[in-house]
């Protein structure tokens, strides 16, 4: 796996440890449908879906984790999870959450900075 790869797949995991320590469960993660991936999919503590997008970066980077989901990634992450939504029959409420893990280079991962932002789509108008 590249060091890029790692990166990615630990973040992933901080962010899975997070979401757990704030009670919620989490269902699965990775999941790929023909509109993309899903990183983590999980119930908070209202017993609502949320997809977590987890974005990682470098500290000095030209953006931010949370400033790297654009208008087209937010239309695949839209796509992906209603299609995720109707394949599992869920009719209730979901959001997608993004969560912004960012580090020095050569940090340990327990000096990585975690931020998380709450339905980063609300309000807005996301067309398929």
């Amino acid at each position: 796996m590249t060091r890029h790869l790692e990166l990615g797949r630990r973040a992933e995991d901080l962010a899975e440890s997070y979401l757990k320590s704030l009670g919620w469960r989490v269902l699965d993660r990775n999941v790929a449908n023909p509109y993309g991936e899903l990183d983590i999919v999980a119930k908070d503590d209202r017993k609502e879906l949320v997809i977590a997008e987890v974005r990682y970066r470098t500290l000095g980077e030209v953006q931010s984790p949370l400033d790297s989901v654009g208008p087209r990634k937010l239309r695949t992450l839209v796509n992906a999870g209603r299609a995720h939504m109707e394949r599992i029959g869920w009719n209730g409420p979901w959001r997608i959450d993004l969560i912004g893990v960012t580090a020095d280079r050569d940090a340990r991962e327990k000096d990585w900075r975690l931020e998380h932002v709450r339905d980063i789509t609300a309000g807005m108008d996301v067309p398929s």
